[in-house]
């Protein structure tokens, strides 16, 4: 599992993560983008989105996992209402897990996503206002919600 704000490297370690022998990564922006590109205008479009593509990933992630399948979940953990949905997903398995939370600096972050929306190559650009709003919403783990963490700086 991946937190991190917008443009902070969480779809470079995403790869590198799924990279590995029996893994398999899934990434939220490319399922969305696939399924769900010309619905998407707004905020309140991607949670209705998102919340469809979970409904039908769950079960998969969950099957996988239970097949022995090292899965990189390369979906916003970035508010504890996304990680309680990961966490029901561990809950059905004997999986163990990884949260992995890159801590990067706002200026760091923003830099990285006007270089990412001058290239193009990204299903989605993001502007500076909407950066903003929705880091607004970003709530690092705390310990209680144990997860096993892996910083990143």
């Amino acid at each position: 599992m991946i937190c991190g704000k917008i443009a902070s490297g969480k779809s470079t370690l995403t790869r590198n993560l799924g990279a590995a022998p029996g893994t398999v990564a899934i990434s939220e922006d490319d399922w969305l983008n696939a399924l769900f590109a010309d619905e998407m205008k707004s905020l309140g479009d991607y949670v209705r989105c998102t919340r469809k593509l979970r409904e039908i990933m769950a079960p998969h992630v969950t099957a996988l996992l239970d097949a022995g399948v090292s899965v990189v979940l390369d979906f916003q953990a970035n508010t504890v209402e996304a990680r309680n949905w990961m966490r029901g997903m561990l809950e059905q398995t004997d999986a163990s897990h990884v949260l992995h939370v890159l801590d990067v600096p706002d200026e760091v972050c923003l830099a990285r996503l006007h270089a990412r929306n001058a290239q193009g190559n990204h299903p989605f650009a993001v502007s500076d206002e909407q950066y903003w709003h929705i880091s607004n919403y970003f709530v690092a783990p705390s310990p209680d919600e144990n997860f096993d963490i892996v910083l990143h700086h």
